[in-house]
């Protein structure tokens, strides 16, 4: 009797410090150790929210959705709009934006729909270790809509890049399923940027707000330089390490799932998650939004931490009433905005140095950051890492029989019509030719009986 009341006090106790831990857990504390972030590198962040909300507007010269200090974008710069009627449930509504005063070319695609059953449809269309890409794993469903969205768009955004001498940054942007396509997207067109017109690898961005998990961890480090992933405070999605599908399956008991998802990574070791190739990340550099609350109604001013975690990136569900609400887009770009000013006034009241020089310092260690967060993950033996990012990938099994199909699909020649870039080329490394004639998705191993097809246009 007295041994089953100490082994039934030893359980109480573990799961009494088990619970104490998780509901003491902040999201603060993901970011503990990053480096404060510039102003002058987090500057685009609010605009491009204003940005992506804009594609929620009908008509941005009578807007319904004002930000606090409204859009300060100029509406007749908006070169293309896109609804769902449009994309016919292939991707997310999105518009062109063409920036004179910052020389940029936007594409912002918007977030979840949770009204639209096509938004489902593209989250519900993966499995783990279904689609392989570029030596790693990426989510299926949304790189389908991000190859619909160059097919649909590529020869647009190369002739506005060309038609403005050539000198505009290209700059893709979305909020939570749009940030997963975005975040795709930049990945195809940075592995192909000839058929936009040559754009330098220099001069395109991605910004994922509320970024959904959707590359393995190797690609997530590998295109860091490019890609940027803004989280604000206790973000449920880009913590979650349960696969989008099931995520979205039980939206509607959100507190049941985070309870089982906090279970679930509490007792999986830190280097079996590492270790698993098919795992999805959030990709590229975190911007992580702090706001250290000290009281209910209260608040200090944000501030911004920035890092490229390896181990150890947003892997633990914050219990929250905040978790759902800092997912949203007009959050973040309210917090940014307030983030931003303050950053400008501490760095107005300490500069010592010309900005020019400043600037350049800074641009140097965010690439050294990147080598070094490159090497991490060689260094963990990382699965396909590569220590610089135009490296090939390691090859194993797996991406042995990825690359023998896509060097089975590059015999097969696209070709042009009507002067129209074929974007079957840009993806001929994930793609091969079925006995019907029809383009069917590469199956990785772990992915057997997958049998899904696609055709582009």
């Amino acid at each position: 009797m007295s041994f089953c009341c100490g082994v039934e006090s030893v359980v109480i106790l573990g799961f009494g410090r088990w619970a104490w831990k998780r509901c003491t857990y902040i999201g603060a504390n993901d970011s503990a150790n990053w480096t404060l972030a510039t102003p002058e590198e987090f500057e685009p962040v609010p605009r491009i929210c204003r940005l992506i909300l804009a594609v929620y507007e009908p008509d941005l010269h009578n807007p319904h959705y004002i930000p606090q200090h409204g859009y300060r974008l100029n509406p007749d710069w908006v070169f293309k709009r896109v609804t769902y009627e449009q994309t016919q449930g292939r991707a997310p509504p999105y518009i062109i934006y063409i920036d004179h005063d910052h020389q940029e070319i936007v594409l912002a695609v918007r977030g979840l729909n949770l009204y639209k059953e096509s938004d489902y449809k593209t989250l519900l269309d993966n499995r783990l270790g279904m689609q392989m890409f570029d030596g790693g794993f990426v989510h299926h469903g949304l790189l389908k809509s991000a190859v619909w969205l160059l097919n649909e768009e590529g020869e647009t955004l190369k002739r506005l890049w060309e038609e403005n001498g050539k000198n505009y940054d290209m700059v893709f942007a979305g909020h939570s399923l749009g940030s997963g396509v975005a975040s795709l997207l930049t990945i195809i067109v940075v592995n192909h940027r000839d058929k936009l017109g040559g754009v330098p690898r220099e001069k395109i961005r991605c910004y994922a707000m509320a970024p959904a998990r959707c590359m393995s961890l190797n690609l997530a480090v590998k295109y860091a330089d490019v890609i940027q992933s803004i989280i604000l405070q206790d973000d449920f999605l880009p913590r979650t390490a349960t696969p989008l599908e099931d995520i979205f399956k039980s939206i509607f008991c959100l507190p049941c799932l985070l309870f089982v998802v906090c279970l679930r990574d509490t007792f999986i070791p830190e280097g079996r998650k590492l270790r698993d190739p098919r795992r999805l990340y959030a990709p590229g550099r975190m911007y992580h939004i702090v706001e250290r609350r000290f009281c209910r109604c209260g608040r200090f001013p944000p501030e911004v931490r920035t890092a490229i975690p390896v181990d150890g990136r947003f892997e633990h569900i914050v219990l929250s009433c905040n978790a759902t609400s800092d997912h949203g887009i007009i959050w973040i770009e309210r917090e940014s905005e307030k983030a931003l000013e303050k950053m400008k006034e501490i760095s107005s009241e300490t500069i010592t140095t010309p900005p020019k020089v400043q600037k350049f310092e800074r641009m140097q260690t965010i690439e050294q950051e990147h080598r070094d967060a490159l090497e991490r993950a060689v260094s963990l033996n990382i699965p396909h890492a590569v220590a610089t990012p135009n490296a090939e990938p390691s090859k194993d099994n797996g991406t042995a029989c990825s690359q023998s199909e896509g060097e089975q699909a590059s015999k097969t020649k696209s070709t042009s019509s009507g002067g129209t870039t074929n974007w079957d080329e840009v993806v001929k490394k994930l793609f091969k030719k079925g006995e019907s004639g029809h383009l069917v998705i590469n199956k990785d191993l772990t992915a057997p009986n997958s049998n899904i097809s696609v055709q582009f246009s």
